[in-house]
Formats: C-alpha cells, sequence, structure tokens
C-alpha cells in the first residue's frame, strides 16, 4: 500500500482516517497519539497495547477505543486477523525489534520511536521486513520536519552557504532534564536500555546526516564520560533519598524541587507526569512515588553509567567535517545550538 491510497484521487484529500494501533502508552506513544484529537479526519486510534492499566484506560477514553481492543501486549494484537493501517511502536529502546518485524509481516505501516532500535542487527532485521512486505517504515527523527530544521536544509541545498565545509552542532540537555531521564529514569543504566548518545542525541547525529545531504560519514571519534553523578561526589550530609537529605534545600537536583514544587504550582506535565504511572499526579500521589520509587533517589546514590557530556567528530566524503557536543549541565532545556560554515556564508541558529 502506498501513502497516496490514503487520499481521494478527485481531492487529494484523505479518503478516511488512517486507523492505527498505539503499542507502549507511556510519554510518546501518547503525545504521538494526540495527533488523532488534533486532526480526527487524518488518523483515528483503534487499539491501544500496554502492561499498564491505568495508561491503556487513559488512551482508552480520550480516543474512544473499545473494550475489546485494549490489550496488554503487542503478542495479543498480532494473533489478530490485520484490523488497522499503521502502528505506532512507542516501546522501550531495547524492545522495538520484534514487534516492529512481527507487524510489519502482517502487513502494518510503522511509525517507530527513535531510536530504530539498540542495535545494527536489529536495525538491518527491521529495514529487511518492512521492504519484503512492502509496508512504510518511519522512524521518529522529528526535529527534521521542525520549520527552522527544515529552513536550514533548504537554504543548503539551494547552493546559498556555498560548499558545506564544518557543522558545529551542541545539544544542552539541560541539569534537571538529565537527571530525570539519564540519573534516576529509565534510560540512565546503558545494559537496561541504550547509551545516552543514542538514546537522547540520536536526533542531532540525524539532522548532522540531513544537512550533509548524499555523503556519506567516513570517520568517527567520540569520548565522554560519566561526570558529577557519582557516589564520591555526594555532598557530606546528603541522604540517599531527598526526603531524608539535610542539604537537599541547597541541591539544583533536589525531586522536591524537579517534582514536588512543580505540583503545587499545578504542573502535571512532564517530567511529572512520568513519575506517577498509575495514576494523575497530585501532591499525595507524587510524595509517595518520591519517598519509595526511583525518582526520589539521591542523583549520586543511583545505578546510571550513562554519558553526561559527550563529542563526536566526523569526517564525510568530500572533506566535510562535523563536531557534536552533548552536555547535561546547562540551564536550557534541549534548546539546540548550530553553526554551519559554508564558502560563501555561515548559517547560526
Amino acid at each position: 500500500m502506498r501513502l497516496q491510497s490514503f487520499r481521494s484521487p478527485q481531492t487529494g484529500r484523505m479518503a478516511s482516517p488512517v486507523r492505527v494501533i498505539v503499542v507502549g502508552a507511556g510519554s510518546r506513544g501518547e503525545n504521538y497519539s494526540n495527533y488523532a484529537s488534533i486532526h480526527p479526519k487524518r488518523m483515528k486510534v483503534v487499539a491501544v497495547a500496554d502492561p499498564r492499566t491505568f495508561a491503556c484506560t487513559k488512551l482508552q477514553k480520550q480516543h474512544n477505543i473499545e473494550d475489546k481492543n485494549i490489550f496488554k501486549d503487542w503478542q495479543s494484537i498480532a494473533e489478530r486477523e490485520k484490523f488497522a493501517d499503521a502502528v505506532l511502536i512507542c516501546t522501550p529502546d531495547r524492545l522495538h525489534k520484534d514487534p516492529a518485524v512481527a507487524f510489519a509481516k502482517m502487513g502494518y505501516h510503522i511509525l517507530l520511536e527513535k531510536p530504530m532500535a539498540t542495535t545494527a542487527e536489529d536495525c538491518v532485521a527491521i529495514v529487511e521486513a518492512c521492504t519484503q512486505n512492502g509496508v512504510m517504515l518511519s522512524v521518529g527523527h522529528v526535529l527534521r520536519y521542525d520549520p527552522l530544521i527544515h529552513k536550514i536544509k533548504e537554504l543548503i541545498d539551494a547552493g546559498v552557504v556555498g560548499d558545506v565545509i564544518h557543522i558545529q552542532h551542541l545539544e544542552p540537555v539541560g541539569f534537571y532534564h538529565f537527571a530525570h531521564s539519564f540519573v534516576r529514569g529509565n534510560w540512565r543504566n546503558e545494559a537496561e536500555s541504550s547509551f545516552s548518545l543514542l538514546a537522547k542525541s540520536c536526533h542531532d547525529i540525524d539532522l548532522i546526516h540531513h544537512w550533509a545531504g548524499a555523503r556519506r560519514c567516513v570517520k568517527v571519534s567520540s569520548f565522554g564520560s560519566v561526570s558529577h553523578f557519582q557516589k564520591e561526589k555526594k555532598p557530606t550530609g546528603a541522604g540517599d533519598r531527598c526526603f531524608d537529605c539535610s542539604v537537599e534545600t541547597r541541591c539544583p537536583y533536589s525531586a522536591r524541587k524537579i517534582y514536588l514544587d512543580r505540583v503545587k504550582r499545578g504542573h502535571t506535565g512532564w517530567p511529572v507526569s512520568v513519575i506517577c504511572p498509575n495514576s494523575v499526579p497530585d501532591i499525595e500521589s507524587v510524595t509517595e512515588a518520591l519517598r519509595s520509587g526511583p525518582y526520589g533517589r539521591c542523583v549520586y546514590e543511583c545505578d546510571n553509567d550513562v554519558c553526561s557530556n559527550q563529542v563526536v567528530n566526523m569526517e564525510f566524503e568530500g572533506g566535510l567535517t562535523a563536531a557534536f557536543s552533548m552536555v547535561a549541565f546547562t540551564e536550557e532545556i534541549c534548546k539546540r545550538k548550530t553553526t554551519i560554515y559554508g564558502s560563501m556564508v555561515g548559517l547560526h541558529c
């Protein structure tokens, strides 16, 4: 099935909404499914799979999904005859390949959350399954569609900058974002997820390749480290949890500040929503989560092992070079900075 088959040949408009299944109803799965609420004539969520009842119920109410289409796992969906057009796969990073291959073989088009997979072998298997079964595969490198990113690509392709000589790109992850996701959270440990460059900055590596065009990367060097978030950096007198810590009020990584203070101000979106996976976040549920769950731990007492700062240097065919830096310790949250040096003019954004 080609993309045009969803459109009326007479008007060019969507003949009917694309019916999608959401596999993984976490933060990203919920965000992607919101497209159906904003554009109901373009997309309709018809099923959801997630082991957490609260997450499934939330999406079921939002999209009016039938009870028979609520599943605990993706395997239960695969046992049924095909009943939708596409699947949004938003499972944890290491659990991408199996559902992607299975649904491709069933003829479902696939939107796969980034990163595609955590090994090259799994990536190849996914692409082969989609190619052999004639289905579309799109990976969630959504920054390519940001208006500013798109304009940079337009200017490069139009030759405005001349020959692209060098690309400098920075991702300032943000101090509390990094503590939330990569010290206390789901992406803190490489064995359980993937390394931070892949989990967080695959967007940025993709953008550099996007701007480089058809030129293949021929050389790479990279180094980084786990900086600061280590036991030996723990302040004197600090406790194992923020609720039992004598220096918590002076700590920028205080869980009270990052989560509980936000709830008190009425903010219940990210990152607060993540720490209460089985209930609506409020003062009581967030307090309990911080007292007993992973997000209330001292950042110097976690089992994190992913880099908190890393640099990547790349050389492409034709001599184009690129330098990328990812750093955790910034006030700004993911406000990327790019400079492209061309033979005629430079771009700064």
